[in-house]
């Protein structure tokens, strides 16, 4: 599935419409370079979801934990991630295969840890097209 997204309005609308299809086990990769939006559709996912606290990029901490939602969603941000053990040692495999929501930004950066079920996600800007066109892949 492929949508234009003209405002930051849509892709959030874009990620909540997704949020509110999302099943337990679901594991999405998003992939985009900085600044193209991973954020306002992870926030619009969120409240999908129907979680109501501030959802920010977990750059720091690897993996932000939200539990108040229909289902349990497991926030990643990988940038930083060096060594894939650092994975191991957050025990990522508890949350890829909990019965939670998992979205994992930067997912290229551990591609070999990513299930074979992984929906990606990906945001694209085209700066021809205006400053706040994106265009999104879903699958």
């Amino acid at each position: 599935m492929v949508t234009e997204s003209f405002s930051a309005r849509e892709t959030y609308e874009l990620g909540r419409k997704l949020g509110e299809e999302a099943t337990p086990g679901c594991i999405y990769a998003l992939f985009g370079d900085l600044g193209v939006g991973k954020t306002v559709f992870t926030k619009g996912f969120a409240e999908g979801l129907g979680i109501k606290e501030h959802v920010s990029s977990p750059t720091f901490t690897i993996v932000q934990v939200y539990e108040e939602g229909r289902l349990p969603f497991y926030h990643f941000d990988v940038y930083r991630i060096s060594d894939l053990d650092e994975m191991d040692e957050i025990g990522y495999e508890d949350y890829f295969f909990g019965e939670g929501v998992c979205l994992v930004e930067w997912a290229n950066l551990i591609e070999e840890l990513m299930p074979e079920n992984t929906i990606p996600v990906r945001i694209e800007k085209d700066l021809n097209k205006g400053f706040d066109y994106r265009r999104i892949t879903i699958g």
